[in-house]
This record gives C-alpha cells, sequence and structure tokens, in this order.
C-alpha cells in the first residue's frame, strides 16, 4: 500500500495566473545530461480509437495526442501554468479577454508555419465537436488574430478555469489547412496526425501498435531526445505483467497491472514506481444508467441499486484497498470540492426490494425482476472483476445482468452513438476543475448522442443545469464551492450515477528512461524530455 498514501488536502489552483499579470516562463532544463538516440516502449492496456483528441476525449487518446498535437500551455505538479505554444499570456482584470503571444519559427510536421489561426480554428472547432469543449468554451464569444503570432479571446462572461484548460490533451491546437471544410470528427489526420509536436506519427498497426519518430524539426531543440517512440497495446492482464517484468516495456501509466501484482512488481529489480503525474486527470470509477431505458427512469430503481452495490466491496476486493469509497461525483484529491458527508444509501437489500416493488417490478415466478445488461469500459482489470461483483450483488434483489465485454471503439459507440445499454461500470476523469470534467456528465445541455464521455445517462434536472450554469462563471471562490456542494447533494438524490471509487494512478517504468514525469500531465505528456539514461 505504500505507493498511495492517503489524500492530502491540499489547495486547488483556481487562476493560475494573476489577472492583468503578464506570465513569461520557461521549462526548466529537466534532462542536462540527457543524450540523444534510443527507442522508449509505452504501454496501453486498451487500444485508442483515434490519435488526436480535438474531437474525442477517450481515456487512452490523451496519452498518444500529445506527442504529436501540442496545446498552448503544459503545467506542472501544482498546475501551475507553462509556455508551450504560447510565450506569454494576460488575463484582462475583468476577466474577460485572454491575450496569448505565440512561438515563432514553429512548423507542422508537412512543413507549413504554425499560426493564431491555427489556434482560432482549433478552439472554435473544440467548441463545436469536443466532448467537454462546449463546456469549456461556453463564454468564448470571439478569437481575434491581429497578427500571425497573437490570438485573443474574447469571453461573455468570466471562465476561472479556463487558464487551467489548455493542455496538449485537453486544448489541442490542430492545422486549419488539414481539418478546415472538413467533419472534423472524420478527418482522416485523426488517425494518422500532423501536428507541431516532437514527435512524427509513422504508423498504426491496428491491434499492436504505434511508431512515433524524432522531429528533427521540432521548436525546442535539441530535444526530444528519443529517436522513437513505440506504443504497445496490450490487452490481455497477465501479459501485460510479464511485458513489464521482463523489460520489454519501459513506461508503463494509469496502473496498468491488476493491483494484485503491484507488490511483486516492487521487487523486480530494474522497474521503478511513479505516482506523481496525475494531477490534470483525478479519476473515479462510476456506474452510470440510462435514464432513457424504462427501468431506469423511476428514481426508485436507481436507488434500489445504491442499496445494493457496496463500494466498499469494489475498494477493498476488486481494488485491493488502493484508492478510497468516494460518496459524489470528484476525487478526494479535489479538496477544495470534495464534499465527504454527501447521503449515501445504505446497503440494505430488503430497502431495495421494497422500492423495486413500488417502482412496479415485482419478482416474477422465477425470482427475476427484470433482466438487463451491464457494459463496462475495456480497461484494465477493475473493470470487468467489478462488473462480475455488481452482477452477483444484484442477482440478490431479482435483477439478472448480463456482462456484455467488448473492445474500446464498440463500447464507445454503443453507449453514445447507438443509445444501447441499459447501464455502464466506467472511468471517467474530474480533470482539473470539475466545470470542465464534472459538468459534462449531468448537464442536460451536453446530451447529444454520438459525443463520447459527455452526459451518457440523457439526465436532466432545471436546478442542477442552473448551478452548473453559475459555478462555470463564478468568480468568487467561496461562492463556487457552495454551488458545487449544492450540485453533489442534488446529484445523490436522482442517482443518475453511482459513484463508486478514486482510482489509483501509478506509472511502472524501466529505470532506464529518465524524466519522462516531469509535470501535472505526466505520461501524457509529450514525452519531449524523456530520455535513455546511459548504462
Amino acid at each position: 500500500m505504500s505507493l498511495f498514501p492517503a489524500a492530502t488536502r491540499r489547495s486547488f489552483l483556481l487562476a493560475s495566473v494573476a489577472l492583468g499579470v503578464t506570465a513569461t516562463m520557461r521549462l526548466p532544463a529537466f534532462a542536462a545530461t540527457a543524450t540523444r538516440g534510443g527507442t522508449a516502449t509505452l504501454l496501453l492496456a486498451a487500444e485508442p480509437p483515434v490519435l488526436t483528441t480535438i474531437a474525442h476525449t477517450a481515456y487512452n487518446a490523451v496519452y498518444v495526442s500529445p506527442k504529436t498535437t501540442e496545446g498552448l500551455l503544459t503545467y506542472d505538479f501544482e498546475l501551475n501554468p507553462k509556455p508551450l505554444l504560447a510565450e506569454e499570456w494576460t488575463v484582462s482584470p475583468d476577466g474577460l479577454t485572454y491575450t496569448f503571444k505565440l512561438r515563432g519559427a514553429v512548423k507542422w510536421h508537412d512543413g507549413q508555419p504554425f499560426t493564431s489561426a491555427d489556434v482560432a480554428f482549433s478552439i472554435k472547432t473544440l467548441k463545436e465537436v469536443h466532448p467537454r469543449g462546449r463546456n469549456t468554451f461556453l463564454n468564448l464569444v470571439d478569437i481575434e488574430t491581429p497578427d500571425a503570432l497573437t490570438a485573443i479571446l474574447k469571453l461573455s462572461k468570466p471562465a476561472p478555469y479556463l487558464i487551467t484548460a489548455l493542455a496538449a490533451s485537453e486544448t489541442p491546437i490542430v492545422p486549419r489547412h488539414i481539418y478546415e471544410g472538413t467533419k472534423v470528427a472524420e478527418n482522416p489526420a485523426n488517425l494518422a496526425p500532423i501536428g507541431t509536436g516532437p514527435f512524427k506519427f509513422k504508423e498504426w498497426v491496428r491491434g499492436s501498435h504505434i511508431v512515433y519518430e524524432r522531429n528533427p524539426d521540432y521548436w525546442d531543440q535539441p530535444r526530444p531526445y528519443l529517436d522513437q517512440l513505440i506504443i504497445r497495446f496490450v490487452p490481455d492482464a497477465a501479459a501485460r505483467s510479464i511485458a513489464i517484468e521482463t523489460g520489454e516495456i519501459d513506461l508503463a501509466p494509469s496502473t496498468p497491472v491488476p493491483l494484485s501484482d503491484l507488490e511483486r512488481l516492487q521487487a523486480v529489480e530494474g522497474l521503478a514506481f511513479e505516482t506523481k503525474g496525475y494531477q490534470y486527470q483525478n479519476g473515479v470509477s462510476r456506474i452510470e444508467f440510462n435514464l432513457e431505458r424504462p427501468l431506469f427512469k423511476d428514481v426508485r430503481v436507481r436507488r434500489a441499486f445504491a442499496h445494493v452495490i457496496d463500494r466498499n466491496v469494489i475498494l477493498n476486493t476488486i481494488n485491493y484497498g488502493y484508492g478510497a469509497a468516494i460518496p459524489g461525483p470528484i476525487n478526494p484529491n479535489l479538496a477544495k470540492w470534495y464534499v465527504p458527508d454527501l447521503k449515501t444509501y445504505p446497503i440494505d437489500l430488503a430497502a431495495a426490494e421494497k422500492l423495486l416493488d413500488e417502482a412496479g417490478y415485482p419478482r416474477g415466478a422465477d425470482g427475476i425482476r427484470a433482466r438487463i445488461n451491464l457494459d463496462y469500459v475495456p480497461s484494465g482489470e477493475t473493470y470487468p472483476r467489478g462488473s462480475e461483483y455488481i452482477r452477483q450483488a444484484l442477482a440478490k434483489v431479482g435483477i439478472d445482468a448480463t456482462v456484455r465485454s467488448q473492445d474500446f471503439a464498440t463500447y464507445t459507440k454503443r453507449i453514445y452513438t447507438d443509445r444501447d445499454f441499459d447501464f455502464a461500470f466506467e472511468g471517467m476523469s474530474n480533470l482539473f476543475d470539475p466545470t470542465v470534467g464534472v459538468q459534462r456528465l449531468y448537464w442536460s445541455k451536453n446530451f447529444k448522442p454520438g459525443v463520447p464521455f459527455s452526459n451518457g445517462a440523457a439526465y436532466s434536472n432545471p436546478k442542477v443545469d442552473e448551478l452548473l450554469e453559475a459555478a462555470a462563471i463564478e468568480v468568487d471562490p467561496t461562492k463556487r464551492v457552495e454551488q458545487w456542494r449544492q450540485i453533489q447533494q442534488l446529484l445523490v438524490e436522482d442517482v443518475p450515477a453511482i459513484d463508486i471509487v478514486s482510482q489509483p494512478e501509478v506509472t511502472i517504468y524501466n529505470k532506464r528512461i529518465s524524466d519522462h514525469t516531469i509535470g501535472g500531465e505526466g505520461i501524457a505528456g509529450s514525452l519531449a524530455y524523456a530520455y535513455v539514461a546511459a548504462s
């Protein structure tokens, strides 16, 4: 358990740049002793459906997109912003104008120059098609580009989270000349990206691996240090553990092995463990109901499920005690917004049976009240194992749940496009601010079939909408915290989802790779600073 100390209460950064103050910072020289050359192999448990995050937030896509496609800013471990494609930035005192001075002499991988027109196009596109973009840029009314290296964002109302929302994985800047005039979500560049980043896309062998090569024209010379980066997909948990243990894998983020293997792997010579680099994600696991299904339209059914599914069993048995049981949608690491004393539904099978009877779902002659499907996100072993526990627990009150497995692309299409599901066991990221990471899951205006990782429940509550929209523009930190407390209190009454545990996150890495985790984005950053240490 030593890898995961109890969550500490720490202040969360609402606005990293003082309003009206110019920020001009440079990344420290992490790799002063770095040498050029070599290959690093990064492991993912599931294959991402796309290689850029301009229109997608599939969890594993965040690990590949920033290798080629950069953002305006990057962030340290305290989520203070640092320069990337933007060298300087100012925020007006009223919080309505963000001015970015862009880095000069940056080229896209196809040789075209990077300009403010690319920034304007990308951010406008994110607002339209990105699952979180409509939240993040809700108050954006215009982007001015007075010259090739200046982009000015104009807002109708303040957005206190915006300066922290500009990382490569969250707000990628893509080439206008490649995407303009196309259906962005279907553009071939999503599968063969062209960016400004340290690595160039070479090949994607479906079901096996992606190969990236060093960008010799990268603006931040002499980086990147690696000549090649390989991303391998290993869906089998036992095979992942073996590949890591035998040295086939150099970087394995997001706790890619069964939690039961962690203690054994800590004893393997040459392996090391890093728990930093997840400050930008703050993942939780949750059960989401499809409120378009007649069964789950009735809140009594959802509350009955909450009386049956024991999050502590999942924490202690499925997660081996790693992480923390959570009563609501927010990870304890986001201490400012976390509410530990929310209403919960005690495990009470009799109460559950009574609610199901009242909702009009009595037991049949065979003892079954309803037959439904349970889909789980195919990422790691906690979800299939947790789903099996959920199935067994519900059987005690007459709910016959069939657990369905599928690959990531099929799962995403089933849940968000086809709407062919009853309820799902899934992981979601709170990200760096609940307006960005949590609002998307419950805001009625964010329900749009085909847009993944948004309001999959099709949940709608006008009071919750009102509070979400108010908190998104509230500049008084105290008022904003109180608004989020009220939101969470309403959500646990309505139960559109059952929040389970905060996810333990650890990167397992080969000690021969240095400077892979240099800020809050961790392995989901560009890896421009990573290098193979001299033997």
